[in-house]
């Protein structure tokens, strides 16, 4: 299997490296707190991983769909809810980068912030709206401020839901709707008047240590924002590959769990490790091919996407997605089953894994749409089958 470090440059795994530490240092003080505590936040800010996907001559790293995939596969091994935060971040600025999705002035403040280690994030969610990915008007709204269109001066009011790491962040991008209907993003200061966070992601079944919470909007101010434009490919494959890295993370976390676990556990009738039970050996094999067959399929498609990016690499990433969350999902449940009731106590971060795994199934795309766009893909002969 290859290695995710194997694919990175020097300089991008330093700062991969950087950040798995953060996570695993501040990890279990976030998941206690049911939020992304100040050092954490300050952690991951410090260790660089803002500028993975942010172009060279931008003052980043220039990371590949691939490289951050598997960056992110690293980092959700070492905790998903500080991982999401960071895959976030990445895939704003890997896909509004390599697909011009904003204009030349808010990009810049996008590689500014990245370079400064400002945490941002893209807010769409909302409580009636859902996710945006199925289709729907958001209620949050955009209106100019009084000084004139042509100085993109603007006023954001409402509410976001799932805003991973809110309280860590310094920017977002909110989607929000102009009186007439339009939607565009609108590029807002986290830490600015006009902006509070409502602790609703709290006793959460998974994620806890991810903050997500909903963001509030009062009149908050933006100067820059991107009006309204058709989607972007790119938009969903640095997406779709920054949650499908980190969740088959998860699913490779609990298999180290379980092996460390097969070695160490001598229950006193066997006299010797359960790692030497034939059944032990066959779940623990069950599992170890299921995530190199899923970490397998993510590489090919985010190479196919960095050979040719496009709308046709898409329905590929959209199923790595499915394949990698599904994947991380039967880990978690077969390494809590074969380590038995021990895996459900905190002696062992089993059960937490088995609960951080199922979030990867509610982010977009869903498996419906994911296998109908790669079935009908296939059956136009569009992927090679």
């Amino acid at each position: 299997m290859t290695a995710p470090d194997s694919i990175l440059s020097e300089a991008q795994a330093a700062v991969v490296a950087r950040a798995a530490q953060a996570i695993r240092e501040h990890g279990p003080a976030c998941e206690a707190a049911q939020d992304v505590t100040p050092p954490a936040a300050q952690a991951l800010s410090e260790s660089g991983y803002t500028r993975l996907t942010l172009p060279e001559a931008r003052g980043g790293l220039g990371a590949t769909l691939t490289q951050f995939a598997g960056a992110q596969r690293t980092l959700g091994e070492a905790g998903a809810g500080l991982a999401l935060v960071l895959a976030m971040h990445g895939h704003v600025t890997g896909a509004a980068f390599q697909g011009r999705t904003l204009p030349e002035p808010l990009l810049e403040a996008l590689a500014l912030a990245s370079v400064r280690g400002e945490l941002l994030n893209a807010l769409a969610s909302e409580p009636e709206l859902g996710s945006p990915s199925r289709g729907g008007l958001p209620r949050t709204r955009a209106e100019a401020d009084g000084t004139g269109f042509e100085s993109g001066g603007w006023r954001v009011t409402g509410r976001k839901t799932w805003s991973t790491g809110s309280r860590a962040l310094t920017w977002a991008l909110v989607t929000a709707a102009t009186p007439d209907g339009q939607v565009g993003r609108y590029f807002v200061n986290l830490r600015g008047p006009g902006v509070r966070t409502e602790a609703t992601w709290v006793d959460a079944l998974a994620l806890r240590g991810s903050g997500s919470h909903d963001v509030v909007f009062e009149g908050a101010p933006a100067r820059l924002h991107a009006p309204p434009a058709p989607a972007h490919p790119a938009s969903s494959a640095w997406f779709w590959a920054a949650v499908a890295g980190t969740y088959l993370g998860v699913g490779f976390a609990a298999l180290h769990a379980l092996r460390a676990y097969a070695h160490e556990r001598t229950p006193t009738a066997l006299g010797a490790p359960i790692a030497t039970l034939p059944r032990v050996q066959e779940q623990v094999g069950r599992i170890g091919a299921e995530l190199l067959a899923a970490h397998t399929f993510l590489l090919h498609a985010t190479r196919a996407w960095d050979e040719q990016p496009g709308p046709g690499a898409v329905p590929l990433i959209g199923a790595a997605k499915a394949i990698c969350t599904n994947a991380a999902v039967t880990a978690t449940d077969l390494a809590v089953r074969t380590a038995g009731g021990a895996a459900l106590t905190a002696g062992l971060p089993l059960e937490q894994l088995l609960r951080d795994a199922r979030a990867g199934l509610t982010h977009p795309p869903g498996d419906d749409s994911a296998f109908t766009a790669y079935g009908a893909a296939l059956l136009r002969g569009d992927i090679p089958a």
